[in-house]
């Protein structure tokens, strides 16, 4: 078998090197920045199959009830893993996009703050979540949701990230001991 990148794991059915799929975009969206864009991963059936494959062995292992995803790209790739799992899926959005009661959890960022919501009654059973975004950074989006999560009453299992970038340290920010996977990982 060929040797994967580091901080790949072989899917046991379709090994395919993810990161053949992004494209690295200098400069994007402000100077200095590099920016790992999805958009050919999502063009691939062969690669975007890869994602489901990997992130489906992860619901194997933790045995969500819904998936939950962070908006935008967190619908992306949370919807047809749902889909592929036979589970639900709640959305994360922003201020004013989701109709009836919603619970919220304000956070900053590094230029500002920010709020994410989600329908009050989503989670109040207790569900049991994985939560799935394209990336982890600097994790003040993804800190923000496990806290909308456990406010809304579900509980995490566990968090799945098509790419992580290692070295802005956004696991840290994550609860100790969760599961995080990540299937392209950037040091």
């Amino acid at each position: 078998m060929a040797a994967m990148m580091p901080g790949l794991r072989p899917s046991r059915h379709h090994p395919v090197d993810l990161r053949q799929f992004i494209r690295d975009v200098p400069d994007f969206p402000k100077p200095g920045i590099l920016f790992r864009d999805i958009s050919q991963l999502l063009r691939d059936p062969r690669g975007w199959s890869e994602v489901m494959q990997q992130l489906g062995d992860v619901c194997e292992r933790l045995q969500p009830d819904l998936i939950v995803g962070i908006e935008s790209r967190g619908f992306i790739v949370g919807t047809p893993l749902a889909t592929q799992q036979k589970i639900g899926f709640v959305p994360v959005r922003k201020p004013g996009k989701l109709p009836g009661e919603v619970t919220g959890v304000d956070y900053t960022l590094e230029y500002g703050s920010d709020r994410l919501e989600i329908q009050t009654d989503a989670l109040a059973d207790g569900s049991r979540v994985l939560l799935v975004d394209d990336l982890l950074a600097t994790g003040g989006t993804a800190a923000a949701s496990v806290e909308l999560i456990q406010k809304a009453g579900g509980k995490l299992v566990g968090c799945g990230f098509v790419i992580e970038l290692a070295d802005l340290a956004g696991r840290r920010r994550l609860p100790e001991g969760l599961p995080i996977e990540s299937l392209i990982r950037y040091d």
